[in-house]
């Protein structure tokens, strides 16, 4: 069942709040990046900040889906996004054990340029102004401050 709530503060003119819980499903990612992004148009931000945004939301849907819930259909992915002034936060929680992102390894090393892994977690932070995770390594939040046209 996908839930989705829309929410709109009164306090901070323009401010908006997104929440949504999909199934581990690739197909409900993506469409849910889809309206991510129509969103984001909406707000006003240009061409290049939306593929950033689009990119990063990708990678950590995906990550959670496939390494979070390890595609486990029972299992949900809660995605919230906010617009607040000139940023945006993307927070992303998977149902899973979570990860030590220390055992990721550097895509970026010799050692590791052909190995799968870690190059969802380097864009994100290629992209973003900031990406946090949770103690427990299943939640990420994402902030990018955004140019608007």
């Amino acid at each position: 069942m996908v839930r989705s709530t829309q929410q709109k503060s009164s306090s901070m003119k323009g401010d908006s709040f997104w929440e949504i819980r999909i199934p581990s499903q690739m197909s409900d990612a993506r469409r849910e990046v889809d309206n991510f992004v129509a969103r984001i148009e909406a707000w006003g931000v240009s061409h290049d900040e939306s593929l950033a945004l689009r990119h990063s939301l990708h990678e950590a849907v995906v990550n959670a889906v496939r390494h979070g819930n390890a595609g486990d259909t029972n299992r949900h992915v809660r995605i919230c996004y906010r617009f607040l002034s000139d940023d945006i936060f993307i927070e992303v929680e998977d149902e899973g054990r979570g990860f030590d992102r220390s055992s990721v390894a550097d895509p970026t090393t010799d050692e590791n340029r052909m190995r799968p892994g870690g190059r969802g977690l380097l864009m994100m932070r290629h992209f973003m102004n900031s990406v946090e995770y949770n103690d427990r390594g299943n939640c990420v939040t994402m902030r990018r401050t955004c140019q608007r046209v």
